[in-house]
């Protein structure tokens, strides 16, 4: 299976939990991909911690593997300039440009997996989907699902870019990532990356909410659990943050316990980010 992880230095964490909980539930091999770039302060995702990632996997199984991309020349070349001063550093947008980094165009398919995603189950339905002539698959977003719409006005299509199969092939007789770096180059939008995709793919595949839970708890047929941010309204409306890697707030928070496990392979392991 072939996994992408976008992002600077500051995701190593949170991507480390992603691949603990990979390796913990999945059987097939992974090759994880990590996009980054040094670029205006952004400061990438450092080379000794992919290093010592790519060890980590291989040891659970030869065939495994991590490899770090530095895609700053092809982001440079084609600026999302009109949405570079979003909440989001412009490192939430380089999945848009995978279509021009060799390693990656090439491939049949890959899964892009946010670093807060958590994996609870084994991959293979998802990945293995039937892909004939689909650009993207994924999951409603739990709350743009509302207010977005691009089939109809009725017609529930706007996903969550947290967790997006791609079909690579499909993608590049589309042109469809093009198509949404061109967008963020030409116009500001909310959620400048999740909105392009969702603008700029035609051929989208709509799958069940446990391959995407972005609620924050996990349900009992949950594969992937995305700690997405969640609005709460009481005592006074705020937007709730809790990311997997911090521990505390899992525990204290969202009140959950079944990814200790985990937890207690990450806590032996962070020196080494």
């Amino acid at each position: 299976m072939n996994i992408l992880y976008c992002g600077d230095k500051g995701i190593s964490r949170g991507v480390l939990v992603s691949i603990l909980s990979l390796l913990k539930n999945n059987i097939e091999p992974i090759d994880v991909y990590i996009l980054t770039i040094k670029y205006e302060g952004v400061e990438p995702f450092e080379e000794k911690t992919a290093a010592f990632l790519d060890k980590l996997v291989r040891e659970k199984d030869p065939k495994n593997s991590v490899k770090l991309i530095n895609a700053t020349e092809v982001f440079v070349k084609n600026l999302p300039s009109k949405n570079m001063g979003s909440y989001f550093t412009p490192c939430s947008m380089l999945r848009l440009y995978i279509d021009k980094v060799p390693e990656i165009s090439k491939l049949d398919r890959i899964l892009y997996l946010d670093y807060d995603v958590v994996c609870r189950k084994d991959l293979s339905e998802f990945y293995h989907t039937d892909m004939e002539g689909i650009e993207a698959a994924g999951v409603l977003d739990i709350y743009g699902r509302r207010f977005y719409h691009y089939h109809g006005l009725f017609k529930q299509d706007y996903m969550n870019s947290g967790v997006m199969l791609f079909n690579i092939k499909e993608c590049l007789k589309t042109g469809m990532f093009e198509k949404a770096v061109l967008l963020c180059g030409k116009r500001w939008m909310m959620l400048a990356d999740q909105a392009a995709l969702n603008k700029s793919i035609l051929k989208r595949k709509l799958m069940p909410a446990r391959f995407n839970d972005q609620n924050e708890r996990p349900s009992q047929d949950t594969v992937l659990h995305h700690f997405s941010n969640n609005f709460k309204f009481l005592p006074y409306f705020h937007v709730q943050k809790v990311k997997p890697y911090e521990i505390e707030k899992v525990h204290k928070i969202l009140k959950i316990d079944e990814y200790d496990d985990i937890f207690e392979e990450y806590n032996k392991l962070k020196e080494n980010l």
